[in-house]
């Protein structure tokens, strides 16, 4: 699985293996697609849980469907990170593109430094029936008003409450409601949830 590399412009400087990437620190392109609905003037945002499976960050919660551009794919072929992991059949024209938006994430295990390609899905309704899951990959669906979600990131409250379902490793479906905190999320930084919800604001 080969992946472009790029330099801090954008500008695109070969190839590379995920591995590489990933231990090198490489600047490299992805596709994230944020999932919100709009219940009775209620703004919810959707929320994948990553499957217990995954090496990098299991169980977290994360942005509802997101993954590699490899290199010989462009940016709008990302649409099908949509289709593989929450079985919802998108074309690039059922979203809206909120911009590109850098995220940087470095632990003791790898150095991600991404140009995030943020698409959002933004409907009147979206129920979790429609969700079926790639297992190895998302173990659950939850939402939240995005209000609660913009102040907890923004640290002016330390919990939410989530819900939606669950499903175990043997493909049982359970509902959920919890309250999590952002140790629960995915460590992206904190100017790419800023910019993605800013962006937000402008659709709802």
């Amino acid at each position: 699985e080969m992946i472009t590399i790029c330099n801090e412009k954008r500008e695109h400087i070969g190839v590379a293996t995920r591995a590489e990437i990933h231990k090198k620190g490489y600047w490299h392109e992805t596709f994230h697609c944020w999932f919100l609905s709009n219940n009775e003037g209620k703004v919810f945002l959707y929320l994948q849980i990553r499957s217990d499976q995954k090496k990098d960050y299991p169980n977290l919660l994360d942005i509802t469907a997101a993954g590699h551009i490899l290199a010989d794919e462009s940016i709008h072929d990302g649409i099908r990170e949509v289709k593989e992991e929450l079985g919802i059949d998108l074309a690039i024209d059922d979203v809206v593109s909120l911009g590109v938006f850098q995220d940087c994430i470095t632990t003791n295990a790898i150095i991600d430094k991404e140009f995030g390609n943020v698409f959002l899905y933004a409907r009147n309704h979206i129920d979790f029936s429609q969700f079926h899951l790639q297992q190895d990959e998302v173990s659950g669906i939850v939402k939240t008003p995005i209000t609660d979600f913009e102040q907890l990131i923004a640290g002016h409250i330390e919990e939410i409450l989530v819900e939606g379902f669950k499903i175990n490793q043997h493909g049982k479906k359970s509902s959920i409601s919890t309250m999590i905190n952002k140790h629960s999320i995915v460590p992206h930084e904190q100017s790419y949830f800023e910019n993605v919800l800013f962006a937000m604001k402008k659709h709802v």
